[in-house]
């Protein structure tokens, strides 16, 4: 697991590439926030999560897939990532933020995405 990318990843690089193209400007990783989010827009106090469909274990998609092999440390570890999503979003909400999450799988349609976050992060500016 040592050569998995834990940060600019190809999905989060087209997410970033897709959020400049539609004029939003952001930094990378702020640290002092719960779980480092992948893009940070303080001024719309917003954060987007790109997470990989197998890694975070994308409900009903087909990429979540579990492996054969070493199953128990698999189920423990992808489950421990879930959990671990879900109380980052709650730490994050409950200081104020607003936390999007851009799944891999999501990708395959750009415009849709785009669509999703211009709604999402428009009006959002105070």
């Amino acid at each position: 697991m040592s050569r998995i990318r834990s940060r600019d990843t190809l999905p989060e690089k087209d997410v970033r590439s897709l959020l400049h193209r539609l004029g939003f400007r952001f930094s990378l990783r702020r640290k002092e926030l719960p779980g480092k989010p992948d893009i940070v827009m303080p001024a719309r106090h917003a954060v987007v999560f790109v997470h990989e469909c197998f890694w975070h274990q994308h409900a009903g998609c087909r990429n979540a897939t579990m492996p054969s092999t070493r199953r128990s440390f698999w189920e423990t570890k992808l489950r421990g990532n879930v959990a671990r999503d879900a109380r980052i979003g709650e730490q994050l909400e409950a200081l104020g933020w607003q936390v999007i999450t851009v799944w891999e799988c999501e990708l395959a349609d750009e415009a849709l995405v785009a669509k999703r976050l211009n709604a999402a992060l428009t009006g959002l500016h105070a």
